[in-house]
C-alpha cells in the first residue's frame, strides 16, 4: 500500500512546484493559474465535468473497441493469407504517415458534425498501431511451434487461432495499449474542432471564455481518466499473459 503511494509522489511534487511559482508570480496566471485555483474550479465543475466525460468515453469507447477488434484480426489474417495482404497493407501503409487531424474535415464532408465523424476519426487514429503489431506479431511467432502444431494433426486454422494468436498477444497487446493513449488524443481533438459536446467540447470552450483555472481542470480530468484507463488496461494484459510466467 505504501508502495503504491510512493508513486504518486512525483505529482504531489509537481502539485507543490506549480503552486509556488505562480503564488510567487514567476509566471502570469493567464499562462498558468494556481493550482488552488484549478482545484476551486474542479469541484465547482465536478458535475459538468462528469456529464462531458461520459460523453467523451461513450465516443473513444466504441471507436477504440472497434478499431481493437477489426484490427486485430486485420493484422493477423494478413500476416497468415497473403491475399488479405496484398488487399490491406497498400491502405495502411497510406494512412500510416497521415497527420490523423488532416481526416477531420473529410470526417465532417463524408459522415457530417454528429458522433459518428468523431467515433470513425479515433477508429482510423487506433487501427493502425494495432494492425501493424498484429501482423508482426503473427509474422514472428516460432516456426517450431507451428511445424509442431501441424504435425499432430492441426488443421491450418487451429493453427492460427490456438498456437499463432496466443503466442501474439504480448505483441498485439501492446499495439493495443499504445492506441488506447491514441483515443485520448484523438478524441479531444475531434471534439475541440467539431462538437458541441464533450470534454475536448469544454475545455476549448472554458480557455475561449478566459477560465484557464477551468479549462486546466478539464486537461487534468482528461490525464486522470487516461492514467487510470491505461492502469487498467496493465492489470487485465497482466491477467491475460498469466500463463507466461
Amino acid at each position: 500500500m505504501i508502495a503504491s503511494l510512493w508513486r504518486f509522489t512525483p505529482l504531489l511534487i509537481l502539485a507543490v512546484v506549480w503552486e509556488a511559482v505562480t503564488w510567487m508570480h514567476l509566471i502570469s496566471e493567464f499562462a498558468l493559474p494556481r493550482f488552488t485555483d484549478v482545484l476551486t474550479s474542479f469541484a465547482t465543475l465536478v458535475q459538468e465535468l462528469a456529464y462531458q466525460a461520459g460523453r467523451s468515453m461513450l465516443r473513444g469507447g466504441v471507436g477504440f473497441l472497434s478499431a481493437v477488434v477489426f484490427g486485430v484480426l486485420s493484422g493477423v489474417l494478413m500476416a497468415w493469407y497473403r491475399p488479405v495482404r496484398i488487399l490491406i497493407d497498400p491502405l495502411m501503409r497510406c494512412l500510416y504517415p497521415m497527420p490523423k487531424s488532416a481526416l477531420i474535415p473529410l470526417t465532417i464532408m463524408w459522415i457530417g458534425l454528429g458522433d459518428a465523424s468523431k467515433m470513425t476519426l479515433i477508429f482510423i487514429g487506433c487501427l493502425l498501431p494495432i494492425v501493424l503489431s498484429s501482423y508482426n506479431a503473427a509474422r514472428g511467432v516460432e516456426k517450431i511451434l507451428l511445424w509442431s502444431a501441424r504435425g499432430m494433426g492441426a488443421t491450418e486454422r487451429e493453427v492460427l487461432w490456438e498456437i499463432a494468436v496466443p503466442a501474439s498477444l504480448p505483441e498485439i497487446l501492446s499495439g493495443i495499449r499504445i492506441s488506447l493513449a491514441l483515443s485520448f488524443i484523438l478524441m479531444v481533438s475531434a471534439e475541440m474542432i467539431i462538437a458541441n459536446n464533450g470534454i475536448g467540447y469544454l475545455i476549448s470552450v472554458l480557455g475561449e471564455g478566459g477560465d484557464y483555472a477551468g479549462m486546466f481542470a478539464g486537461v487534468i480530468t482528461v490525464s486522470a481518466i487516461g492514467f487510470f484507463a491505461d492502469r487498467v488496461f496493465v492489470m487485465l494484459t497482466n491477467r491475460i499473459l498469466a500463463w507466461r510466467e
